[in-house]
């Protein structure tokens, strides 16, 4: 997903001379094309995540789109004081791209691991969180974070992640997508983590249980009426995330629940307890480790609506 967002990037700021990319001495293998076709519209800040931020912000504030990309936690929680006070505060044009979400870096630990982020973000006054599923929503959403006009937090997958929609999307800011319908469940999802729950549908059709699945790209804002819309229309609601129960998606569709009076039958939140995640290993085996993965998921939900 990283090369994609790259490529679109390069696509669009051929046209578009207002983009520049704030880099903290990352991106090597990614970057280039970006460094080489605009040299003039590209800054290496060095390890110094905050002052990459600061400097995103003046650029922006000078009328341009400014772009920081970094790993995980490197670009929002080492500088999350320049993100609120000089980013989102003068609402300035400053995209923060993160590199693999969740638990992607696995083998590197808590420290390269971004599993609060969400929370993080979305408490931010001006923020949109993007957090896309697939190669379709990722290319669609870089340009939905160009046409925006504000402080932008796009939650970018590391690697190839498997598709989740069929084909060309329809994507909209604070607008779900639906991928399938059904009438027991409805499984909301945001980000790579799509690609575990879809399969996890595909168990439970198999034993009679149909379940609504939506992808909530953009957590904030949220889309309110699809939320309500599937509290009273189908016998449950669930929320999958690779980020930490606290704060994260799953919170903020409780929260329009609440707000809206919608209560469902059944409610279930799979996310990350409160926890560093100590234990070290793939990607892979840290979802099975922490009910993130297909087989765990449609266990938890299987539970749920027994």
């Amino acid at each position: 997903m990283r090369t994609l967002f790259n490529k679109v990037l390069v696509d669009i700021a051929k046209k578009d001379k207002r983009i520049w990319m704030i880099l903290a001495d990352i991106g090597y293998g990614e970057i280039e094309p970006f460094r080489d076709a605009f040299p003039d519209r590209w800054f290496n800040c060095g390890v110094a995540e905050q002052n990459m931020t600061g400097v995103a912000c003046g650029v922006a504030m000078e009328g341009n789109i400014a772009i920081t990309y970094s790993i995980a936690n490197f670009p929002t929680l080492r500088c999350l004081e320049q993100i609120r006070n000089d980013v989102c505060y003068h609402n300035a044009n400053v995209k923060i791209v993160i590199i693999g979400g969740g638990l992607a870096y696995g083998p590197l630990g808590v420290s390269h691991q971004a599993t609060e982020d969400i929370a993080i973000m979305r408490a931010l006054p001006n923020m949109v969180v993007f957090c896309p599923c697939d190669f379709a929503e990722a290319e669609a959403g870089v340009h939905a974070m160009i046409a925006h006009n504000g402080p932008f937090y796009y939650r970018c997958g590391y690697k190839k992640e498997p598709p989740v929609h069929a084909g060309k999307i329809a994507l909209k800011l604070g607008k779900a997508i639906q991928v399938r319908d059904g009438a027991d469940a409805t499984i909301f999802f945001t980000g790579t983590i799509g690609n575990q729950v879809l399969p996890a549908a595909d168990a439970l059709a198999k034993r009679g249980i149909r379940c609504r699945i939506v992808s909530l790209h953009t957590v904030k804002p949220i889309d309110r009426k699809a939320i309500v819309k599937a509290a009273r229309e189908t016998g449950a609601i669930v929320t999958v995330e690779e980020h930490q129960l606290q704060g994260g998606m799953g919170s903020a569709v409780a929260e329009v629940l609440c707000d809206e009076g919608a209560m469902p039958k059944k409610f279930l939140r799979i996310g990350l307890p409160d926890l560093y995640v100590s234990k070290v290993g793939t990607h892979e085996w840290l979802l099975n480790e922490y009910g993130l993965s297909t087989p765990k998921i449609t266990a938890s939900i299987r539970k749920l609506l027994q």
